[in-house]
């Protein structure tokens, strides 16, 4: 993987931190700073969901019409935008402008990233050169908040993103694109059938992820009061995880990968659900983040491989809309149990979830037909 490939994980990991810098101090500037409610929060907060997802299956068909490097950019100037609007003397309809933005930004940055880098690293290679875009992501939005602490205010924060974005837009501006697109495209499918059952398996999967991000620390807090621990072992496992052997579905069959994340995920599940102390709290957390890793590039790497060059754009896009969708809606259910329930049985909702996946998934690999990527001498590779 030459110096191309890594730039795009370094413009990606700049959008990323943007995001990860604005977001911690998106509620306390609702409420206290703009006047709004806690319902207010939820909606502002939530706006994002929405656009993403319906942002998807537009970012797809640009990725593949107009090349991954015009939706790269788009989602790049997008979240810039998104950084001014929050800085707009017009109230709340700042903060509503600004998720929009930073919805349609996301997808389409995700959108283009994905696609460009699986062809830069080479189809074969697709999991884990989505292993490591994965590390962008997820390094930019952890150190996000740590950015933002440092910069004290809302406001210098929207700042923050707008620099970040601009730069990774500038960075981006400067790398050659190889994709030509398709001179006859054929009639575009908004949801092709041979995607929803893999997308049905990435959203099943996916489903824990709202639980762990709205309940873990609220539901440790009766025992022993390790959440944060616990969150930061999830968060920091899946990032090593995902760095170090991501590119596993691509050495081995990945229905194997699939099959193990999904244990160990179900394994960390059971265990976090049982409300344990803070030892087994952060063994199961860290368990859980492990097994995340595999999944997703498990099967977007496997349906990547199967599509032409010229469609993988929007078979990201429709993946990443199935995600969006489930986490969205499993939030709300969340939320709901918990009230109920209890935070248990959150947990357990999300372990049922991973049940469901497996059937899903078993129709994704039943013609799977796998070569192993062998490391030529002499190949980087990390660790």
């Amino acid at each position: 993987m030459g110096n191309r490939f890594w730039w795009l994980i370094a413009a990606t990991f700049l959008g990323f931190l943007g995001m990860g810098t604005v977001l911690p101090g998106m509620a306390p500037h609702i409420r206290h700073d703009l006047g709004g409610t806690d319902e207010t929060v939820g909606l502002v907060i939530g706006t994002f969901s929405f656009v993403a997802l319906g942002s998807r299956f537009i970012s797809g068909p640009l990725a593949d019409r107009k090349g991954r490097k015009a939706a790269f950019l788009t989602g790049l100037f997008s979240c810039a935008l998104a950084g001014g609007a929050y800085l707009l003397p017009v109230g709340i309809q700042g903060a509503y402008l600004g998720r929009t933005l930073q919805g349609f930004g996301e997808a389409c940055l995700y959108t283009g990233a994905a696609a460009w880098v699986v062809e830069a690293a080479g189809i074969a290679r697709s999991a884990r050169a989505l292993g490591f875009l994965s590390s962008g992501i997820w390094g930019g939005i952890a150190a996000g908040p740590v950015v933002g602490s440092w910069l004290v205010s809302f406001e210098h924060a929207a700042m923050m993103q707008v620099v970040a974005a601009l730069a990774g837009f500038l960075i981006l501006s400067r790398i050659p694109e190889d994709y030509t697109p398709h001179p006859d495209p054929g009639k575009r499918v908004w949801l092709p059938g041979h995607l929803i059952k893999p997308g049905l398996a990435v959203g099943f999967v996916s489903v824990h992820y709202p639980v762990v991000a709205g309940f873990l620390i609220l539901h440790l807090a009766n025992h022993g009061n390790s959440g944060p621990m616990a969150f930061s072992a999830y968060a920091g496992f899946m990032l090593l995880a995902r760095f170090f052997f991501g590119g596993l579905p691509d050495r081995v069959p990945p229905r194997r990968t699939f099959h193990v994340g999904i244990v160990a995920m179900a394994i960390g599940l059971a265990g976090l659900a049982m409300g344990p102390p803070p030892v087994l709290a952060i063994a199961s957390s860290a368990m859980l983040g492990l097994g995340f890793s595999f999944p997703w590039s498990s099967i977007l790497s496997t349906v990547l491989k199967r599509t032409p060059s010229h469609e993988r754009g929007s078979v990201v896009g429709v993946m990443s809309a199935f995600y969006d969708l489930f986490v969205g809606v499993s939030s709300f259910a969340a939320g709901a149990i918990a009230n109920h329930f209890g935070y248990n049985a959150v947990f357990l909702m999300a372990l049922f979830a991973l049940g469901a996946a497996v059937p899903a998934a078993r129709a994704v690999f039943a013609s799977e037909h796998f070569e192993p990527v062998l490391v030529e001498a002499g190949e980087d590779v990390p660790g």
